[in-house]
């Protein structure tokens, strides 16, 4: 008996992820970036330490051509870096 072989359909999708070095309450921190992949919206997850080293996980999300801040409890000074992020994404996806 002879197996017919039929082509498997194979989509490669582009894992996007980076690191960003900001500024925000009077230090230097390190912004972690990975993109979600959703058909609906362009998300990002975004990570970053603490004082104490605890990390913070918070959602950013594309509205109206600026990447803003999914609202939740998060300290005033994440909240303060947006625009410093949002400018930081848009260079960082020119290269994607």
């Amino acid at each position: 008996m002879k197996t017919k072989i039929q082509p498997m359909p194979v989509q490669f999708v582009k894992m996007i992820q980076f690191t960003l070095l900001v500024k925000a309450e009077g230090r230097r921190r390190e912004f972690n970036f990975r993109k979600l992949k959703s058909p609906d919206e362009e998300l990002f997850n975004v990570n970053v330490c603490n004082d104490r080293g605890d990390r913070i996980i918070f959602t950013m999300q594309k509205k109206e051509d600026a990447w803003r801040i999914i609202p939740g409890q998060l300290p005033q000074w994440i909240l303060q870096t947006e625009n410093n992020l949002d400018e930081g994404i848009k260079q960082e996806l020119v290269n994607w």
